[in-house]
């Protein structure tokens, strides 16, 4: 079967420019990033939270609309569990900011329901909020390293390298686009680029796997004309894997809540990037490396095939 007819588009023939492209991303979103910065939710800078239980639905949209009128317009206002305990978060300075900010709530949520109950504010210290950003850190370049090593083992050093450019390039130019449109970033977001990080490796090892196999099997084809065969091998699979997961994405985006909007967002970004970065950004890494297909088979042990003999 001649497999490099089954080829419906030269992805290799632009990789040159989707390189380019990659490259322009990542640089204004370090830039960005460098001076803007991100900008942190409560979760990460500090501050209060208030739960408050009505006895009646009330709509969030009226809540804000009134802690915006009694100078609260920074207030986050999300359901808490169900759709009569509402989380109010607020930024404040210490502990004793935390006891006013409940007692000021309390005075502006009652006249809405008299029979509600706001409780009393819990603060979050800005030392917890660099641990959070510290500990997040972590845990990405923990994921990065556990992926390096897994991808060398079942596959080839140059196929590690090539998938971890990959991630690290997902990562930075999805954590970029918050930088630039200055979205809030919180603990939901940072959940989200470790899911971004999964969700593109599996795409680059389907890849990966068929690029194996067909360098066992396409022996007289340059690495390019492997690379390009396996891509369009798996173009169909990967189209309709990221296109059904964005359905899903965009129905939690606009119907979800607020609660998941920036989750589902962060989640769309990566899905897009990383969809793209499995086609174009993995491979040409590992091709830059010259990758062969010499690299991918086993070293047979000198007289091996001399066992039989006594």
């Amino acid at each position: 079967m001649n497999l490099l007819g089954k080829i419906k588009y030269d992805f290799m023939a632009k990789r040159k420019i989707a390189m380019i492209f990659s490259l322009v991303l990542v640089a204004i979103s370090i830039g960005s990033l460098a001076t803007r910065g991100l900008n942190f939710g409560l979760d990460f800078t500090g501050g209060t939270a208030v739960v408050v239980n009505f006895e009646k639905t009330i709509e969030l949209d009226q809540i804000r609309e009134v802690l915006e009128k009694n100078n609260f317009a920074d207030a986050v206002v999300q359901n808490f569990g169900s759709a009569k305990s509402i989380q109010i978060r607020l930024p404040s300075k210490s502990i004793n900011d935390s006891s006013n900010i409940s007692n000021q709530l309390a005075d502006i949520i009652l006249p809405l329901d008299a029979g509600a109950k706001v409780g009393t504010g819990d603060y979050i210290g800005s030392q917890v909020g660099d641990e959070l950003v510290e500990d997040g850190s972590l845990a990405i370049l923990y994921a990065i390293i556990g992926i390096l090593l897994y991808v060398t083992i079942r596959f080839e050093w140059r196929f590690s390298v090539g998938s971890v450019v990959a991630l690290v390039h997902d990562v930075v130019i999805t954590t970029g686009v918050f930088s630039v449109i200055q979205m809030e970033f919180d603990l939901t977001i940072l959940a989200a680029l470790l899911a971004v990080i999964g969700y593109s490796l599996n795409d680059t090892i389907v890849v990966f796997d068929r690029v194996r196999e067909n360098f066992r099997g396409l022996r007289k084809k340059t690495p390019a004309q492997v690379f390009n065969t396996s891509i369009n091998q798996t173009l169909s699979r990967t189209i309709i894997t990221s296109l059904t997961t964005l359905l899903v994405l965009f129905a939690l985006f606009f119907i979800g809540g607020s609660m998941i909007h920036g989750f589902a967002f962060a989640l769309i970004v990566g899905v897009i990037i990383g969809t793209y970065s499995s086609i174009f950004v993995a491979s040409t890494a590992t091709l830059s490396l010259g990758i062969s297909r010499e690299d991918l088979m086993q070293v047979e042990k000198e007289g091996v095939n001399l066992d039989h003999i006594p």
